[in-house]
């Protein structure tokens, strides 16, 4: 196996790291008469300022959308409405409140940050069972390196109190995190120790079979491990809500972090993979520069290592169900999380 150069080094670990916004939800009850009917919503934000808000709610009659304590929008059981005039703010909450059950508090999955393009919301899905993630409780991203005051100011006001750092020692070295002084910063090294980053593929298929056998070290490494551990413990905490995990791309450490969240939260796995893929979708312009300054060859070896593809989550479930069985069995055995810890869990993030 070859030694990589510098550069190739770090570009495979930025590879081994990093849709429209879904619904957020209010507080809600247990009590029948208050869960939340709606069976999707979303909210996206317009280049133009405006907002398209989206829902489905079987059964429910009318549906009142709210914003800045007004009704700005009405509908029915299913509704699609642009909302435009809304004054300026770090992130734009709307509340969808039926006629009966319990509301919804949306937002849009991404906060839109100077230095960062994968700052987004983990919170927001609807679970097999009909509760909703909690919003502005946990979000993952790409690197916090390159931080603007201004971007700082507005995590502050968003609430952000801790920030678990997914990367490897040489990663954090060279692009420290600007972390601001209201912040409790967190070492989560996924990858320490492994010997994940020590050889570049000089194929498209061994690219793709590296991101493979990175996804399952995420699951079954000792450091993967011991890093996660750590991490859930933090979202376990609700002193350090609002937090924040991610790597260097937002895409892979912590992709598999919000897919383990979103999965022992009880989130189906079609939603689960929704989410993971997003950061093709944040990371579109990013990863066309970065290929656009290779040759096709080149690109056509490292495309691999800068998307994320379902097989390679697949390959991490496949690794929990190999190893542990059940992904409850991962959780309890793997993460130190057990049936008890996991209603807890359940009833700080969800809702309805």
């Amino acid at each position: 196996m070859t030694l990589m150069k510098p550069s190739l080094l770090a570009a495979v670990v930025l590879a081994l790291t990093a849709p429209a916004a879904v619904a957020a939800p209010a507080a809600g009850h247990s009590h029948s008469s208050h869960r939340i009917p709606f069976t999707a919503a979303t909210v996206t934000a317009n280049d133009d300022g405006s907002y398209h808000v989206v829902w489905t709610a079987p059964g429910v009659r009318s549906v009142a959308v709210r914003a800045h304590g007004h009704v700005v929008a009405r509908g029915g059981a299913t509704g699609d409405v642009t909302v435009k005039g809304l004054p300026a703010a770090d992130r734009q909450w709307f509340d969808l409140v039926p006629e009966r059950g319990g509301s919804l508090h949306l937002a849009d999955r991404l906060v839109k940050l100077d230095g960062t393009v994968n700052f987004r919301d983990a919170g927001g899905y609807r679970t097999a069972d009909g509760h909703w993630v909690k919003m502005g409780e946990i979000y993952r991203s790409d690197a916090l390196n390159k931080l603007t005051a201004a971007d700082v100011a507005k995590l502050g006001r968003l609430g952000i109190r801790a920030d678990y750092d997914l990367r490897t020692e040489s990663e954090r070295t060279s692009a420290p995190d600007v972390v601001p002084s209201y912040v409790t910063y967190h070492v989560a090294d996924v990858l320490a120790g492994s010997s994940m980053t020590t050889t570049m593929p000089t194929t498209e298929e061994a690219a793709v079979q590296m991101m493979v056998d990175g996804e399952k070290y995420m699951v079954s490494g000792a450091t993967a491990q011991a890093a996660y551990t750590s991490v859930f413990a933090g979202v376990a905490d609700e002193d350090q809500h609002a937090l924040v995990y991610h790597c260097t791309a937002g895409k892979d450490r912590t992709g598999w972090s919000s897919a383990a969240l979103l999965t022992a939260l009880g989130v189906p796995r079609s939603t689960v993979t929704t989410d993971y893929l997003a950061s093709n979708t944040y990371r579109a312009a990013a990863n066309a520069a970065t290929l656009a300054a290779m040759t096709p060859a080149q690109a056509k070896v490292y495309k691999p290592l800068l998307d994320v593809r379902a097989e390679y989550l697949n390959s991490g479930f496949q690794e929990v169900h190999d190893k542990y069985g059940t992904f409850g069995a991962y959780l309890d055995k793997g993460l130190g999380i057990d049936a008890k810890e996991l209603r807890a869990l359940k009833r700080d993030l969800l809702v309805g």
